[in-house]
């Protein structure tokens, strides 16, 4: 199969309604063979949790972008934080600056290298400004060789910082940022 060009795609946030296709999503990215490196839960973990956690993680959590071909398929999916200084993050570390922290990042196989990646990195990190980020950030595991070159390619540097996995406190996961 051939990539699919983004321009077949619509690029949109999530309603709150749409639920059950945002975990249908997260559960195939959670199946994909880098997910042990790019997420911070695993299938098994989220296809037990129940419908309310799905619902409230639509309607209360990150702002959801995803990918949508014109017959209703869901391929892509970004989800974008808002970090307020003087907070601490997921991880424990105190945020120094308002941030955007990019997390929840995939395409299905079938759209890779079509530029969908770019244009739903484009609207999240549109967003971020919007929201008055100064800097917008992601963390990626050192070995997630794809997702470290399309990043690098879309402008992020690394910071310098590394955190631990929370399942994983051996490793050292990169941090990458894209100042405005």
């Amino acid at each position: 199969m051939s990539a699919m060009s983004f321009e077949e795609c619509v690029i949109r946030p999530v309603r709150a309604e749409e639920w059950k296709a945002a975990k249908e999503l997260r559960l195939t990215a959670l199946r994909d063979p880098v997910a042990r490196l790019a997420y911070l839960d695993t299938y098994e973990e989220a296809v037990a949790r129940p419908d309310s956690f799905w619902r409230e993680r639509t309607a209360n959590g990150a702002r959801q972008f995803i990918a949508e071909t014109a017959d209703g398929r869901w391929v892509g999916n970004v989800a974008v934080l808002i970090e307020e200084a003087g907070t601490t993050d997921w991880a424990g570390s105190p945020v120094e600056r308002r941030q955007g922290h990019l997390v929840g990042v995939y395409v299905a196989p079938g759209h890779r290298g079509s530029g969908l990646t770019k244009a739903l990195f484009d609207a999240a990190v549109e967003w971020a400004w919007e929201c008055g980020a100064e800097r917008v950030r992601l963390i990626v595991h050192p070995e997630n060789a794809r997702a470290l070159g399309f990043y690098r390619k879309a402008g992020f540097v690394e910071s310098g910082v590394t955190v631990p996995p929370a399942d994983r406190p051996e490793e050292r996961e990169l941090e990458m940022v894209l100042e405005r």
